[in-house]
């Protein structure tokens, strides 16, 4: 068969753009630990439920870039106007996900709605929303958005009491982008559920499955899990008798976690949202979690190289780590960015810090 000139002449392109793309894929998955040169803080306030960000050249002492002002506001993006508990991923593919909870806890207050929650309070317990916002970014500072309707993913959902506190880690195996998320059924107890994202991330492929169960059927929320060598350990809220850190530990990101009866944080009063991040170059790794059992609200950090030994550093402005220019963050998550990632965000919001 006789191919044409201009068939070949097309043929050739497509060619190129493959090699082109495979070229950009190959680009932004060789960034490596030894590329950054700083850190990236998500967090919310309550007074706002929008969401912020803070950089740090150092891992101990962070700036907010908008001068503790939301960089996006809750009442753009989400079903009920308001955000909480932001995470921060940066994915295979090179683009920036971050994932948060679809709701405000005081928006009949500020009349985003005639009701105390979106649905009844007796049938659907304390917040009963039922989204999760989905964010998508090349570059950090210009982001897409959409809600993603738990509830309406699965006809399984449709009685699901919260989504709450997503988080998200790349599965090795499954080669995909694992979400996971505090879930509970009517007014049932709260634990951790999984599922796999699509490619575009969008939308769920999988019904979501149970992560870990905690003994005796005690609710727990706010997972966090960090692969370390052949190990994933989950960091977690229990709500056994009080609310505090707890871990488990597994070979596998999705199964097999073993429970641990040990409280990890260092506080006597009540705490949430673990999150880790890892020191640039170092064998350390930072826990951070949200006291929110006093007034004001602050972060704790504990440092570890082995998740077992954690070293207290106290909170925000009470020790070696610093908030420089805001106060009262909630359920932060971190993620190491390079040279030029620090520079745009600080230039886009007239941050005068240098990287």
């Amino acid at each position: 068969m006789r191919i044409l000139p201009s068939k070949c002449i097309l043929l050739v392109v497509l060619q190129m753009l493959i090699f082109t793309n495979a070229d950009a894929q190959k680009k932004r998955k060789s960034i490596t630990e030894k590329d950054m040169c700083a850190y990236l803080m998500v967090y919310f306030k309550d007074d706002t439920h929008g969401l912020y960000m803070a950089l740090s050249k150092d891992g101990y002492s962070f700036t907010d870039v908008n001068n503790a002002k939301p960089i996006i506001a809750g009442d753009t993006i989400a079903e009920q106007k308001g955000i909480r508990d932001p995470y921060i991923y940066r994915a295979q593919n090179g683009m920036f996900y971050l994932a948060l909870t679809d709701l405000h806890v005081y928006g009949q207050k500020q009349h985003y709605r005639s009701t105390e929650w979106e649905r009844d309070g007796k049938q659907y317990g304390w917040g009963n929303n039922r989204g999760i916002v989905l964010m998508k970014s090349k570059d950090l500072i210009n982001w897409s958005h959409q809600v993603l309707r738990v509830d309406q993913a699965f006809p399984e959902l449709a009685n699901i009491g919260c989504a709450w506190a997503p988080a998200m880690i790349y599965d090795e195996v499954k080669m995909k982008t694992m979400l996971y998320f505090s879930m509970r059924f009517g007014t049932g107890k709260e634990k951790a559920y999984y599922t796999y994202m699509s490619d575009d991330f969008s939308k769920m492929e999988t019904l979501p499955k149970s992560l870990f169960e905690y003994p005796n059927g005690v609710a727990y929320i706010d997972a966090d899990i960090t692969n370390v060598g052949n190990k994933y350990h989950m960091l977690y809220a229990s709500h056994d008798g009080t609310s505090g850190v707890k871990q488990a530990v597994s070979d596998s990101v999705h199964m097999g976690y073993v429970y641990d009866p040990k409280w990890y944080d260092s506080e006597k009063v009540g705490c949430e949202a673990p999150t880790v991040y890892k020191r640039i170059g170092e064998n350390k790794w930072v826990m951070i979690y949200d006291i929110y059992r006093i007034n004001p609200h602050n972060f704790g950090f504990s440092e570890t190289t082995d998740f077992i030994n954690f070293k207290n550093l106290g909170r925000f402005n009470e020790g070696v780590m610093k908030a420089t220019n805001f106060s009262v963050p909630k359920h932060p998550a971190v993620i190491q960015v390079t040279r030029k990632e620090a520079q745009s965000l600080a230039k886009k919001w007239g941050l005068n810090m240098k990287f």
